[in-house]
């Protein structure tokens, strides 16, 4: 059974930067589709980043594109995201996610194609 643990969150001001982690436990990081998700309240939950199986190739929502980094150390068995110029439209709570599917790209970007998912994390930008 696979497990996921997210970092703690935060409160950052507008522009700051926070990275999230994500452990995994019961299957190695390197076998997995490993995601980032967040769900802000009134809101359905939403892609915000992915790294694939097999290559290890990042896939990111327009919106985070270029303030984002998501990375993996597979000798860790952890997934970071890195967020850089946050925006107080980044508040959430952010999920991680994984599978053991190598999926294409574009299925990437959809909660549905993950199996395990982490418990969330309080992310809030704010001044």
């Amino acid at each position: 059974q696979v497990q996921l643990l997210e970092s703690a969150g935060g409160l950052v001001q507008p522009g700051n930067s926070l990275r999230l982690s994500c452990a995994t436990s019961g299957r190695a990081s390197s076998t997995l589709t490993m995601g980032w998700f967040r769900q802000s309240p009134g809101k359905e939950r939403e892609f915000v980043a992915a790294i694939r199986r097999s290559d290890g190739h990042p896939y990111y929502a327009n919106s985070v594109k270029g303030r984002f980094t998501i990375s993996r150390v597979n000798a860790e068995n952890t997934m970071y995201l890195q967020m850089n110029n946050l925006k107080a439209d980044d508040s959430a709570v952010y999920y991680c996610a994984a599978t053991g599917v190598n999926y294409a790209l574009s299925a990437m970007s959809r909660a549905e194609s993950y199996d395990y998912w982490g418990q969330g994390t309080q992310v809030t930008v704010s001044s």
